[in-house]
């Protein structure tokens, strides 16, 4: 792969920033906050910001100055740390490294799922089910994980030619487990399919599970076998949630060429079960969710579904440190569940940030997350996530986190 030497002198220019901040005094005691939160010794709310879909509207094609796709796609990885950094100025990290990932990809489950298209631009889709009866249910397989490990280093040479130098490379393999059954499941069997099975063919819908975990557990030795997994106590994005820096991780007796799952944070979710009693949620789903987290150090545990009355059970997960509290959770409910046995980690609702920006509203909004937490003494984080557009407003996501940085000062400070 030829890089010219406009693109090459736009990516190191990139790279130097990035290492400026990366060892400055305010982001070694950004990461030092991380891990004290992480280990709920810190009771001062974490901020986190992802403007997500709202990327292409902040970072247009038109600003990249790169010329070829490859390192245009470096380059708008780049930019984004930067733009966060000089405009937002959340919890969000900067390393002095800069992460390749090793080319890992895994078959499907012997089936394709398929859907019915969306009659508009970004519109909804609808299920079709490949999955029809518990027989159909042998005709799943357990994905084969695959390794282009010539793809990788050759991918690692390019990078490391161009800015490694400057900004050292980190080579990353499997990183982020989490679990997603449910997900798996439906898109091969129907969401309103699935919610008939729990009292029509109930045992067919526990055979699928099993067979979701046995696959996983299989992957999971799959990339053992290969030396696929990486530590993930570091930026690395977990659960829904926070970062992972802790000192807690790597468990004791860590070899830093065979990383095991004890060293590591694992998560799962059932967001398809949102609607489901806490009962069924737990028989259907969590118990098969549970005894994979058990292989890891620290769990996560949700995403965008309500957990409020499903508390109880999310407590009994193994090592279990980050719950998810979506904007449709009851907030005072689940900060006086949670308490200090877990970091209440709060997605709220991005909508805020289109239409009227309501500074009031938005005020009072964070404030009553913040007193619940305060009162109920829960470490908390703040995650604005699934932002889809801000309706070409960028500042919106600055004044988002000015309102909620002086609503944590007046209760923390």
């Amino acid at each position: 792969m030829k890089i010219t030497n406009q693109d090459r002198e736009i990516l190191r220019s990139y790279a130097r920033r990035l290492l400026e901040i990366a060892n400055s005094s305010e982001m070694k005691d950004n990461i030092v906050c991380w891990k004290e939160h992480n280990s709920l010794k810190k009771k001062r709310p974490m901020l986190l910001c992802f403007p997500e879909g709202a990327w292409d509207e902040i970072l247009t094609n038109e600003m990249l100055k790169c010329e070829s796709e490859f390192c245009r796609g470096i380059e708008r990885g780049m930019l984004t740390k930067l733009y966060t950094y000089d405009n937002i100025t959340t919890g969000n990290t900067i390393e002095s490294n800069y992460t390749v990932y090793k080319k890992i990809t895994t078959t499907n489950y012997g089936l394709t799922s398929k859907q019915h298209a969306a009659t508009k631009d970004k519109g909804a889709w609808s299920f079709d089910p490949v999955i029809k009866t518990p027989s159909d249910l042998k005709k799943l397989k357990v994905p084969e994980v695959i390794y282009d490990e010539k793809g990788s280093e050759e991918l690692i040479k390019v990078i490391g030619d161009i800015f490694g130098d400057i900004l050292p490379l980190k080579v990353q393999g499997v990183a982020g487990l989490s679990f997603h059954p449910m997900a798996f499941y439906t898109a091969l069997r129907g969401l309103e399919e699935v919610m008939f099975d729990m009292y029509e063919e109930p045992e067919m819908l526990k055979d699928a599970m099993q067979f979701f975990l046995d696959a996983q557990f299989n992957i999971l030795d799959q990339y053992r076998k290969m030396n696929l997994l990486t530590i993930n106590n570091d930026d690395t994005y977990q659960n829904s949630g926070g970062n992972g820096y802790i000192d807690e991780l790597p468990a004791v007796g860590f070899d830093a060429n065979h990383v095991r799952t004890i060293d590591m944070w694992g998560s799962a979710e059932a967001q398809e079960m949102a609607q489901v009693s806490p009962e069924l949620h737990y028989e259907f789903v969590l118990t098969y969710e549970m005894q994979f987290l058990k292989e890891f150090g620290l769990t996560g545990y949700g995403c965008c579904e309500d957990l409020t009355e499903k508390i109880k059970y999310v407590l009994e997960i193994p090592n279990i440190r980050r719950i998810s509290v979506s904007p449709w959770a009851d907030v005072e409910k689940c900060a006086e569940r949670i308490g200090d046995k877990a970091i209440f980690s709060w997605k709220p609702h991005p909508a805020h940030l289109v239409g009227d920006f309501d500074e009031i509203n938005v005020r009072e909004y964070i404030k009553k997350t913040v007193k619940a937490c305060k009162d109920n003494n829960v470490t908390v984080e703040m995650i604005l996530k699934d932002t889809h557009t801000c309706q070409n407003h960028p500042e919106r996501f600055t004044k988002w986190y000015e309102i909620a940085d002086e609503v944590i000062a007046e209760h923390f400070d």
